[in-house]
């Protein structure tokens, strides 16, 4: 029932103000809008909104710094089940006759590695930098050598299943997945299809938390920049310049490189939109443990083979470090420099060579690089007090430096499995997909 000239709408029995519909339509017209724009438009207007809250209200950007916590203990809560789930139900479900390509994408994380780790020493050497080595220690406790940083990969692996998913040991995870995959592919069919379904949910849960990258990057941006700002960054802004630069010309020109070799063809469509949908959220998140389910949807969306980006993904975020890599050189050499330690040719190509696989034993998470440098400059005889002062300057930095780090080494994990996945495509159908795939990159960057 309507009631005229009493300023008030009957719907039903209950009155209702005019006012407050139209309000109610204003917020329901801007909540399509907000749900209908791309993810990558909401998380720059979170950006923005963070930036000018810092500058506007300090003491306020402080305290919604627990929306970005929030958003990352989220993503890292959901990430291990996900996996451990992802992994059973694709292994499960496998027919003996699919083949999956994750050695391939193994292998192109190895050689990214390695490049990144070489170009990190050419530009040392190049651009040679020192450190004021008076700061305050920090503290960790770092790995003393190669042998033991293989040796904790290795016992990391034999946890149990419970202990890993409450510690995120991604290696365990993935290793008590594969198990499970391989055993119950002989279960009952309505077994293997729980499992699908099970892992369907997930994924679906995972895509409403990823929704929630906006809000989470507003309070990470907006925390970060009230407590740090840029201040403390302007006395090492040349070495910061080495890193970030090495980490670009990574990013631009060698990985898409590789990405031609593999495929022979622009690889630059799909970096792109890579760049958009993955890197954008690692360079706030700062940690590419939080990253695995937004580059799990991706590849989802990029329609890869489910069976190897199940695998390459989560074991990519362990073992794919070239942005580690390359702060560990760079700060290893920033030692030597400052120390007058020569520095022969031999030497640089060990320090690459470790600097390569203390990256593979990265934990994953915000500044696990920076525990590995005091055993990268132990092969420069240098103090264990001195390296630990080279790893506080490091987290004076780590605003911006572990921002493009984890950016580098989260979205490559998903250029390597998508260009091994087109490149098997392109094999399997001939000269035809490889158009049809180049499709995919540009159909995906403009939902």
């Amino acid at each position: 029932m309507f009631l005229r000239g009493s300023g008030f709408v009957f719907v039903g029995d209950k009155p209702r103000n005019p006012e407050s519909v139209r309000l109610m339509n204003a917020l329901k017209l801007l909540a399509a809008h907000y749900s209908n724009a791309s993810l990558v438009l909401r998380i720059f207007i979170g950006l923005v909104l963070g930036i000018l809250l810092a500058w506007i209200a300090p003491a306020a950007a402080l305290k919604v710094g627990l929306l970005g916590e929030l958003f990352i203990l989220a993503l890292k809560a959901v990430a291990p089940i996900l996996v451990l789930v992802l992994v059973t139900a694709s292994l499960a479900a496998r027919q003996g006759s699919q083949p999956t390509h994750v050695r391939p994408v193994l292998l192109m994380y190895l050689i990214s590695t390695f490049c990144a780790a070489a170009l990190a020493v050419c530009a040392s050497f190049l651009f040679p930098t020192t450190l004021a080595l008076d700061v305050s220690k920090a503290d960790g406790n770092p790995p003393g050598s190669i042998v033991e940083v293989l040796h904790n990969l290795l016992v990391s692996i034999f946890v149990g299943p419970v202990q890993a998913l409450n510690t995120s040991n991604f290696i365990a995870i993935l290793a008590w997945a594969v198990l499970l995959g391989v055993f119950l592919r002989h279960a009952a069919p309505s077994t293997r299809t729980l499992l699908t379904d099970i892992s369907n949910a997930l994924t679906k849960a995972v895509q409403f938390v990823i929704n929630l990258a906006p809000i989470g990057i507003f309070g990470l941006v907006a925390s970060t920049m009230a407590d740090s700002g840029f201040e403390a960054l302007a006395s090492y802004a040349r070495l910061l310049v080495v890193m970030v630069g090495c980490m670009l010309v990574m990013t631009l020109l060698i990985n898409p490189l590789l990405v031609y070799l593999k495929l022979r063809r622009n690889p630059y469509p799909l970096l792109l939109t890579i760049l958009r949908e993955s890197a954008v959220t690692a360079f706030f998140t700062r940690s590419s443990a939080a990253n695995i389910p937004v580059n799990l949807r991706l590849c989802e969306k990029l329609k890869l083979d489910r069976e190897t980006y199940s695998i390459t993904i989560p074991l990519g975020a362990t073992i794919n470090m070239a942005g580690a890599a390359v702060t560990i050189s760079v700060m290893t050499l920033a030692a030597t420099h400052t120390l007058g330690i020569p520095v022969d040719l031999p030497t640089a190509l060990l320090l690459c060579v470790v600097s390569s696989l203390a990256a593979a034993g990265v934990s994953g998470v915000a500044g696990g690089s920076l525990l590995l440098i005091p055993m990268a400059t132990s092969l420069f005889g240098i103090d264990a007090e001195i390296a630990m002062q080279v790893v506080s300057i490091g987290f004076v930095i780590s605003v911006v430096q572990d921002s493009f780090e984890t950016a580098l080494n989260s979205h490559t994990d998903v250029v390597f499995t998508a260009t091994v996945s087109y490149a098997n495509q392109a094999q399997g159908a001939g000269h035809a997909a490889p158009a049809e795939s180049a499709a995919a990159p540009a159909d995906i960057s403009a939902r």
